[in-house]
């Protein structure tokens, strides 16, 4: 009996062509229509696993993790300096989904320095903020402002602890002169202190003191004030 043979069905040519030059597992430098370059571990056609991107537009640098086309794990991003054109490491750290997320140092081009924790490309959680004139911030932050519990040092000595929001000092907290020897207990209210009370702090150890020590405040029980006063009133009309 005669053999029939059917012929193999193929894909058309162009879905071949397209499965061959999709990318997945480790791959030589990939260039893009703009110039950028990456690389690095590609998987269904994404970058993803360990990679490095080259932007030619700005000339940056990010090294690290890749998620399905994301940065996205820990890595860092540098950028080249305008005058020397060395690089200058800007994050290092987390990210997640092509943001900052998680804990991570960025290198602001001024000097100063952020060491915390990131949410969504914002400063969020806990972190300690290096200025550049010298103040150091250490408390909680939401949305790229102090915000919380925290501690601004300042270089001169002084140091404020208490609440934050939005960047200033709100609820209660206490600021410190160690150069005088005193403390501002009380509440804040928008970077403005509404109500507290001055004390001698530490006066003995003030590198300079004011001339006269302030009066100790004589502090009552409030219970007690109202109770004396109705006996009073009693008093008065009887």
């Amino acid at each position: 009996m005669p053999i029939i043979k059917h012929p193999r069905i193929r894909d058309p040519l162009c879905q071949e062509w397209d499965r061959k030059a999709q990318k997945c597992g480790l791959r030589h430098t990939v260039y893009a229509v703009n110039g950028d370059q990456y690389t690095g571990e590609w998987q269904d056609n994404l970058k993803h696993g360990k990679g490095t991107q080259i932007w030619k537009s700005t000339g940056a640098i990010y090294s690290g993790d890749w998620k399905f086309g994301k940065r996205d794990g820990y890595g860092s991003y540098s950028v080249p300096d305008p005058v020397t054109k060395e690089y200058k490491k800007m994050y290092t750290g987390w990210w997640e989904k092509d943001r900052r997320g998680g804990r991570g140092v960025y290198f602001y081009s001024n000097g100063e320095q952020y060491d915390g924790e990131w949410r969504k490309g914002l400063r969020s959680g806990w972190g300690k903020m290096n200025y550049k004139d010298g103040s150091v911030y250490e408390g909680q932050w939401l949305k790229d402002k102090p915000n919380g519990q925290g501690v601004l040092r300042l270089p001169n000595g002084n140091r404020y602890e208490g609440g934050w929001k939005e960047g200033k000092k709100h609820g209660p907290g206490k600021y410190f002169y160690p150069d005088k020897g005193q403390l501002l207990e009380g509440t804040w209210v928008a970077d403005i202190p509404k109500c507290g009370a001055l004390v001698d702090f530490e006066r003995e150890n003030a590198a300079a003191p004011t001339e006269l020590p302030l009066p100790e405040i004589e502090l009552h029980d409030p219970a007690a004030v109202l109770e004396e006063a109705r006996a009073m009133f009693d008093d008065s009309h009887n």
